[in-house]
């Protein structure tokens, strides 16, 4: 939503947001871009004279503000169906869909584009490293976009990536989430075929070929050009080979043939795969695959993607937005490869509505196999006692805490000189990021 206020402001639109909790990055982003947000969902937030009213999926019927508007009849429509209508109609659309990693691979995409002379608009879930803000409208033919599946508004409850109609779609991945919309994972298999359905017959499909699930989807109907990318079969259209234990340095081949070599500051095998899929999709737009290798060595993750606090300290500190159980696992395994020997602290707060419903218990508890101290926040909204995990290690030691004050202290009482620690939730963890950096400075 934030990323929609600063097109909407660019196309020139005089904007005004509201929003019950405001915290960083996109606090910081408004303020600096001087875009008011009226905290809580008041009518009286409503300024006179309002022309459209763009909806967020996270409003529901009962929310004071919402049924003013009804009542009023004041013109409104989803986030999603506004930016395809309104702000770019006529836009090329690369999108960027899968459970994890969207907005580090649509950033990556952005990146690429623009490095390459290409000027791409862009609107992504987060603050790319490489741009000053979410979104922007861009200058020429393309525009990238994150593609949620999450629900579209209120009143639409289709996935808000079937409003884009990409001409280029990045899968990257599917896995089941958001248990609080969907009942199953074939629910979401459903919707990423219908997906599949909107693009056109001279676009192209991005896929994981490593991913059975999206496999899956391919069998239900693809009209589109198919291209796929692998770290495991060599014979895919795209293939990556690591060359270091983290892979920070990694070969990228295309139709058998080495292409070019990434050599860049991040880790991680899912960075690695997230590379090979945005590099694969620019390619169908138009990008010089070999130009798209050499941007990458410049490449930023996005704000709270794996991202160290302390750039100094015999302590490291990351802010990470991972919360999905295999998200975690990936984050740890990426901090282990880049640690040999050192110890790892998981610090998380299971805040999304799926982990709040407890549906993934086991595939968080075998996550934390790769990490040595997993610090769980108890919140009283849980359904379920994160005490109760059945640990798959002997080695990872489990403390469940009911505070903020308490996971601080523990956190500080436990580490050590040498020790990864990295906190892990798609919300602002009550502040705890501030705390820690300064404890542990």
């Amino acid at each position: 939503m934030t990323g929609l206020a600063l097109l909407a402001r660019e196309r020139g639109f005089d904007v005004h947001g509201s929003d019950q909790a405001i915290y960083p990055p996109m606090s910081t982003l408004l303020s600096t871009e001087r875009i008011p947000v009226t905290g809580g969902y008041e009518p009286e937030s409503l300024l006179p004279h309002t022309d459209m009213c763009v909806i967020g999926n996270a409003l529901s019927r009962g929310n004071p503000l919402i049924e003013h508007i009804l009542e009023n009849r004041i013109p409104y429509t989803s986030g999603s169906s506004w930016l395809r209508e309104s702000l770019i109609p006529s836009r090329k659309v690369l999108a960027v869909a899968g459970t994890h990693g969207k907005t580090t691979a649509s950033s990556m995409a952005a990146f690429i584009m623009d490095c390459c002379g290409a000027s791409p608009g862009f609107l992504i879930g987060g603050i790319p490293g490489n741009f000053p803000v979410s979104a922007r409208l861009g200058e020429r033919d393309w525009f990238v976009i994150e593609a949620d599946e999450y629900d579209t508004a209120f009143f639409d409850k289709r996935s808000k990536f079937m409003h884009y109609r990409p001409d280029v779609l990045l899968m990257g991945n599917l896995e089941f989430d958001h248990a609080d919309i969907f009942s199953s994972l074939e629910d979401i298999k459903r919707q990423f075929a219908h997906l599949l359905r909107s693009v056109p017959p001279n676009g192209s499909v991005v896929i994981n070929s490593d991913d059975p699930n999206l496999r899956d989807v391919l069998e239900q109907g693809c009209w589109s050009k198919i291209v796929e990318f692998s770290r495991q079969d060599e014979r895919c259209d795209w293939f990556v080979q690591a060359l270091t234990e983290d892979a920070s340095e990694f070969d990228v081949y295309q139709s058998g043939r080495l292409l070019g070599r990434v050599t860049w500051p991040l880790f991680g095998a899912h960075n690695m795969m997230n590379a090979l899929g945005a590099i694969a999709s620019c390619s169908e737009a138009g990008i010089k695959p070999l130009e798209a290798c050499k941007c990458l060595s410049d490449f930023e993750l996005p704000k709270r993607r794996l991202e160290r606090l302390n750039s100094k300290g015999s302590i490291t500190l990351f802010d990470d937005f991972a919360h999905h159980p295999t998200a975690i696992k990936n984050t740890l395994e990426s901090i282990r490869a880049a640690a040999p020997g050192q110890r790892v602290i998981a610090v998380i707060e299971p805040r999304s509505n799926t982990m709040k419903l407890g549906s993934q218990q086991d595939l968080l508890s075998k996550a934390l196999v790769h990490c040595d101290v997993a610090v769980i926040y108890r919140r009283p909204d849980l359904s379920w006692d994160p005490a109760t995990l059945a640990l798959h290690s002997p080695q990872t030691r489990l403390l469940a805490l009911d505070s903020v004050d308490a996971i601080r202290e523990a956190v500080v009482k436990e580490a050590r000189i040498g020790d990864q620690v990295v906190m892990m939730t798609n919300g602002n963890f009550d502040g705890l990021k501030d705390l820690l950096q300064n404890d542990l400075a």
